[in-house]
Protein backbone atom coordinates (compact mmCIF):
# COMPACT_ATOMS: atom_id res chain seq x y z
CA UNK A 1 0.00 0.00 0.00
CA UNK A 2 2.84 2.37 0.88
CA UNK A 3 4.44 1.72 -2.49
CA UNK A 4 1.16 2.50 -4.29
CA UNK A 5 0.85 5.77 -2.39
CA UNK A 6 4.42 6.72 -3.30
CA UNK A 7 3.89 5.96 -7.00
CA UNK A 8 0.59 7.83 -7.02
CA UNK A 9 2.19 10.84 -5.35
CA UNK A 10 5.05 10.82 -7.85
CA UNK A 11 2.65 10.57 -10.79
CA UNK A 12 0.61 13.48 -9.43
CA UNK A 13 3.76 15.54 -8.91
CA UNK A 14 4.95 14.88 -12.46
CA UNK A 15 1.50 15.73 -13.84
CA UNK A 16 1.34 19.05 -11.96
CA UNK A 17 4.92 19.91 -12.96
CA UNK A 18 4.19 19.17 -16.61
CA UNK A 19 0.99 21.19 -16.57
CA UNK A 20 2.76 24.09 -14.87
CA UNK A 21 5.50 24.00 -17.52
CA UNK A 22 2.89 24.00 -20.27
CA UNK A 23 1.16 26.98 -18.66
CA UNK A 24 4.50 28.83 -18.39
CA UNK A 25 5.41 28.38 -22.06
CA UNK A 26 1.95 28.95 -23.57
CA UNK A 27 0.51 31.74 -21.43
CA UNK A 28 -0.94 34.81 -23.14
CA UNK A 29 0.74 38.24 -22.96
CA UNK A 30 0.11 39.75 -19.55
CA UNK A 31 -1.30 36.49 -18.17
CA UNK A 32 0.18 35.20 -14.94
CA UNK A 33 1.44 31.64 -14.70
CA UNK A 34 -1.21 30.92 -12.08
CA UNK A 35 -4.01 32.09 -14.36
CA UNK A 36 -2.62 30.06 -17.27
CA UNK A 37 -2.29 27.00 -15.02
CA UNK A 38 -5.95 27.26 -13.97
CA UNK A 39 -7.00 27.52 -17.63
CA UNK A 40 -5.00 24.44 -18.61
CA UNK A 41 -6.33 22.55 -15.59
CA UNK A 42 -9.88 23.40 -16.64
CA UNK A 43 -9.14 22.10 -20.12
CA UNK A 44 -7.81 18.79 -18.81
CA UNK A 45 -10.68 18.06 -16.43
CA UNK A 46 -13.48 19.83 -18.28
CA UNK A 47 -14.82 16.58 -19.73
CA UNK A 48 -16.02 15.62 -16.27
CA UNK A 49 -17.81 18.92 -15.66
CA UNK A 50 -21.43 18.92 -16.87
CA UNK A 51 -23.16 21.95 -18.27
CA UNK A 52 -25.84 23.04 -15.81
CA UNK A 53 -29.34 23.08 -17.24
CA UNK A 54 -28.26 21.23 -20.38
CA UNK A 55 -28.03 17.65 -19.20
CA UNK A 56 -24.26 17.54 -19.63
CA UNK A 57 -24.31 18.35 -23.33
CA UNK A 58 -21.11 17.30 -25.14
CA UNK A 59 -18.44 19.97 -25.49
CA UNK A 60 -19.55 22.24 -22.63
CA UNK A 61 -17.40 22.69 -19.56
CA UNK A 62 -18.05 24.63 -16.39
CA UNK A 63 -15.29 26.67 -14.82
CA UNK A 64 -13.57 25.19 -11.78
CA UNK A 65 -14.59 26.74 -8.43
CA UNK A 66 -12.85 30.04 -7.84
CA UNK A 67 -11.99 30.63 -11.51
CA UNK A 68 -13.67 33.67 -13.07
CA UNK A 69 -13.41 34.65 -16.74
CA UNK A 70 -14.73 37.68 -18.58
CA UNK A 71 -15.42 41.12 -17.19
CA UNK A 72 -14.49 44.64 -18.28
CA UNK A 73 -13.02 45.38 -21.69
CA UNK A 74 -12.53 48.39 -23.95
CA UNK A 75 -12.52 47.69 -27.69
CA UNK A 76 -13.77 49.03 -31.05
CA UNK A 77 -16.62 47.47 -33.03
CA UNK A 78 -16.93 46.88 -36.78
CA UNK A 79 -18.44 50.34 -37.23
CA UNK A 80 -15.43 52.02 -35.61
CA UNK A 81 -17.28 52.89 -32.39
CA UNK A 82 -15.69 52.41 -28.98
CA UNK A 83 -17.48 49.73 -26.95
CA UNK A 84 -17.11 48.26 -23.48
CA UNK A 85 -18.74 45.40 -21.60
CA UNK A 86 -21.44 47.89 -20.56
CA UNK A 87 -22.74 48.00 -24.14
CA UNK A 88 -23.66 44.32 -23.76
CA UNK A 89 -24.97 44.50 -20.20
CA UNK A 90 -28.06 42.37 -19.69
CA UNK A 91 -27.41 40.35 -22.86
CA UNK A 92 -26.09 36.85 -23.32
CA UNK A 93 -23.11 36.52 -25.67
CA UNK A 94 -21.26 33.77 -27.50
CA UNK A 95 -17.70 35.07 -27.71
CA UNK A 96 -14.91 33.70 -29.88
CA UNK A 97 -11.33 34.99 -30.12
CA UNK A 98 -9.91 34.60 -33.62
CA UNK A 99 -8.89 36.57 -36.70
CA UNK A 100 -10.17 37.17 -40.21
CA UNK A 101 -7.11 35.73 -41.98
CA UNK A 102 -7.55 32.42 -40.14
CA UNK A 103 -7.65 29.66 -42.78
CA UNK A 104 -9.60 26.93 -41.00
CA UNK A 105 -10.58 26.79 -37.34
CA UNK A 106 -12.02 30.32 -37.06
CA UNK A 107 -14.47 29.99 -39.96
CA UNK A 108 -15.48 26.58 -38.64
CA UNK A 109 -16.19 27.80 -35.09
CA UNK A 110 -17.95 30.97 -36.23
CA UNK A 111 -20.08 28.86 -38.56
CA UNK A 112 -20.92 26.65 -35.58
CA UNK A 113 -22.04 29.67 -33.56
CA UNK A 114 -24.22 30.94 -36.41
CA UNK A 115 -25.80 27.52 -37.01
CA UNK A 116 -26.46 27.06 -33.29
CA UNK A 117 -28.23 30.42 -33.00
CA UNK A 118 -30.36 29.64 -36.03
CA UNK A 119 -31.24 26.24 -34.57
CA UNK A 120 -32.38 27.91 -31.34
CA UNK A 121 -35.08 29.84 -33.17
CA UNK A 122 -36.56 32.74 -31.20
CA UNK A 123 -34.34 31.94 -28.20
CA UNK A 124 -31.30 32.60 -30.37
CA UNK A 125 -32.33 36.25 -30.58
CA UNK A 126 -31.38 36.59 -26.91
CA UNK A 127 -27.73 35.84 -27.67
CA UNK A 128 -25.23 38.19 -29.34
CA UNK A 129 -22.50 36.43 -31.35
CA UNK A 130 -19.13 38.18 -31.01
CA UNK A 131 -15.75 37.76 -32.69
CA UNK A 132 -12.85 39.42 -30.86
CA UNK A 133 -9.82 39.74 -33.14
CA UNK A 134 -6.42 38.65 -31.85
CA UNK A 135 -4.83 40.26 -34.94
CA UNK A 136 -5.54 43.98 -34.55
CA UNK A 137 -2.72 44.88 -36.93
CA UNK A 138 -4.68 43.55 -39.91
CA UNK A 139 -8.23 43.35 -38.57
CA UNK A 140 -9.48 46.88 -38.99
CA UNK A 141 -13.14 47.68 -38.28
CA UNK A 142 -13.86 47.64 -42.02
CA UNK A 143 -12.17 44.26 -42.44
CA UNK A 144 -14.15 42.85 -39.52
CA UNK A 145 -17.45 44.28 -40.77
CA UNK A 146 -17.13 42.49 -44.09
CA UNK A 147 -15.95 39.28 -42.43
CA UNK A 148 -18.55 38.84 -39.69
CA UNK A 149 -21.41 39.66 -42.09
CA UNK A 150 -20.63 36.42 -43.91
CA UNK A 151 -21.52 34.34 -40.85
CA UNK A 152 -24.49 35.94 -39.13
CA UNK A 153 -26.32 39.27 -39.57
CA UNK A 154 -26.13 40.00 -35.84
CA UNK A 155 -22.50 39.02 -35.34
CA UNK A 156 -20.34 41.75 -33.81
CA UNK A 157 -16.66 42.12 -34.69
CA UNK A 158 -14.42 43.72 -32.07
CA UNK A 159 -10.83 44.91 -32.37
CA UNK A 160 -8.69 47.62 -30.80
CA UNK A 161 -5.11 48.48 -30.00
CA UNK A 162 -2.67 45.66 -29.28
CA UNK A 163 -2.88 46.56 -25.59
CA UNK A 164 -6.69 46.56 -25.55
CA UNK A 165 -6.86 43.17 -27.28
CA UNK A 166 -4.23 41.68 -24.95
CA UNK A 167 -6.17 42.90 -21.91
CA UNK A 168 -9.44 41.40 -23.16
CA UNK A 169 -7.70 38.11 -23.97
CA UNK A 170 -6.12 38.03 -20.52
CA UNK A 171 -9.50 38.38 -18.85
CA UNK A 172 -10.76 35.38 -20.82
CA UNK A 173 -7.40 33.60 -20.43
CA UNK A 174 -7.06 33.26 -24.17
CA UNK A 175 -3.67 32.26 -25.53
CA UNK A 176 -2.51 33.92 -28.75
CA UNK A 177 0.82 34.59 -30.41
CA UNK A 178 2.07 35.73 -33.78
CA UNK A 179 3.70 32.94 -35.79
CA UNK A 180 5.58 32.71 -39.07
CA UNK A 181 5.19 29.40 -40.89
CA UNK A 182 7.52 28.29 -43.73
CA UNK A 183 4.55 27.49 -45.96
CA UNK A 184 3.07 31.00 -45.53
CA UNK A 185 4.40 34.22 -47.04
CA UNK A 186 2.63 36.26 -44.35
CA UNK A 187 2.38 35.69 -40.62
CA UNK A 188 -0.45 33.83 -38.95
CA UNK A 189 -1.78 33.73 -35.40
CA UNK A 190 -1.67 30.80 -33.03
CA UNK A 191 -4.51 30.98 -30.55
CA UNK A 192 -6.72 28.93 -28.27
CA UNK A 193 -10.09 28.14 -29.78
CA UNK A 194 -12.81 27.96 -27.13
CA UNK A 195 -16.28 29.44 -27.54
CA UNK A 196 -17.37 31.32 -24.42
CA UNK A 197 -20.96 31.67 -23.28
CA UNK A 198 -21.10 34.96 -21.38
CA UNK A 199 -24.00 35.76 -19.06
CA UNK A 200 -25.86 39.06 -18.68
CA UNK A 201 -23.41 40.02 -15.92
CA UNK A 202 -20.45 39.87 -18.32
CA UNK A 203 -18.97 36.72 -16.78
CA UNK A 204 -18.29 33.45 -18.58
CA UNK A 205 -20.81 30.75 -17.67
CA UNK A 206 -19.57 27.91 -19.89
CA UNK A 207 -16.74 27.16 -22.32
CA UNK A 208 -17.10 24.98 -25.41
CA UNK A 209 -14.24 23.07 -26.98
CA UNK A 210 -13.36 23.28 -30.67
CA UNK A 211 -15.45 21.00 -32.88
CA UNK A 212 -18.49 21.16 -30.61
CA UNK A 213 -21.43 20.50 -32.93
CA UNK A 214 -24.02 23.22 -33.60
CA UNK A 215 -26.69 20.93 -32.11
CA UNK A 216 -24.75 20.42 -28.87
CA UNK A 217 -23.96 24.13 -28.63
CA UNK A 218 -27.60 25.08 -29.23
CA UNK A 219 -28.82 22.60 -26.60
CA UNK A 220 -26.31 23.76 -24.00
CA UNK A 221 -26.97 27.48 -24.55
CA UNK A 222 -30.74 26.93 -24.48
CA UNK A 223 -30.33 25.10 -21.17
CA UNK A 224 -28.28 27.95 -19.74
CA UNK A 225 -30.83 30.53 -20.86
CA UNK A 226 -33.65 28.56 -19.22
CA UNK A 227 -31.61 28.11 -16.05
CA UNK A 228 -30.85 31.84 -15.99
CA UNK A 229 -34.52 32.70 -16.46
CA UNK A 230 -35.52 30.48 -13.54
CA UNK A 231 -32.81 32.00 -11.41
CA UNK A 232 -34.03 35.54 -12.04
CA UNK A 233 -37.70 34.79 -11.43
Amino acid sequence: MLKVIRYSSLALLLFVAGLWGWAWTSRAPGESVGEAFAQRLAGVFGAQMPVPGAGGSPGGMQLPPGVTLGGPFSLVNQDGAAVTERDFAGRWMLVYFGFTYCPDVCPTELGTIAAALDAMGAAGEEVVPVLVSVDPQRDTPAQLKDYVSRFHPRMQGLTGTAEQVADAARRYRVYFARAQRPEHTDYTMDHSSFIYLVGPDGRVRTMFRPDTSPEALAAAVTGQLRSGSRGSS
